[in-house]
């Protein structure tokens, strides 16, 4: 009786170099356990779950991970690369992935949601955190929606759930820094 050779399948594509190279991560070491999909506080609103995203990369799926809604409703809590039990970065793919699609100047599946990403990290860059009620107001005045949810900020105002001012953060440097060596990185 033979023994019979293992065969392991090692799909090659141009997405999952691109995205193991930006990442640094290696996508065919998931072996599809669902834990990332499980503890994902937006997986509900996405077509295609965390899990679904790295098996479209094994399997070099471009056109179908770049077009989901999902890699652009990530919120990149990191809570799926928390549980994997392979520790992969999967917050850090989906940033990749995220990446090449606006290279390739994809549109995103959801309306807006390139302007919110760009206004969340220009807060984050110029005042080191969000600050909410600056958050709505930008993404209203240059989304052309200017009065959306307005009938809400009295009642968010009263159960402080919003700030006018915002919070002094120390450490200020540190994050303009970061978002420099980011944009450097970003040049090569």
């Amino acid at each position: 009786m033979a023994i019979a050779s293992v065969i392991t399948p090692r799909p090659s594509s141009d997405l999952r170099t691109f995205v193991e190279k930006q990442s640094g991560q290696k996508v065919l070491d998931c072996y599809q356990c669902g834990k990332c999909s499980a503890g994902c506080p937006v997986a509900y609103a996405m077509d295609l779950t965390p899990r679904q995203v790295i098996r479209g990369v094994q399997l070099g799926l471009k056109d179908e991970v770049l077009d989901s809604n999902a890699i652009w409703l990530c919120v990149f809590c990191q809570t799926c690369s928390a549980r994997c039990p392979r520790q992969i970065d999967i917050a850090g793919v989906i940033e990749s992935l995220r990446l090449l699609a606006i290279a390739e100047d994809r549109k995103p599946a959801e309306k807006d949601v390139q302007l919110f990403h760009r206004i969340f990290l220009g807060l984050v860059e110029r005042q080191g955190r969000v600050q909410e009620l600056a958050l709505g107001a930008l993404y209203n005045l240059q989304g052309r929606h200017p009065f959306a949810n307005f009938a809400l900020l009295p009642q968010m105002l009263t159960k402080r759930k919003l700030e006018i001012m915002p919070h002094r953060v120390k450490g200020i440097s540190e994050v303009k820094r970061l978002f420099s060596k980011v944009r450097e990185a970003e040049k090569q």
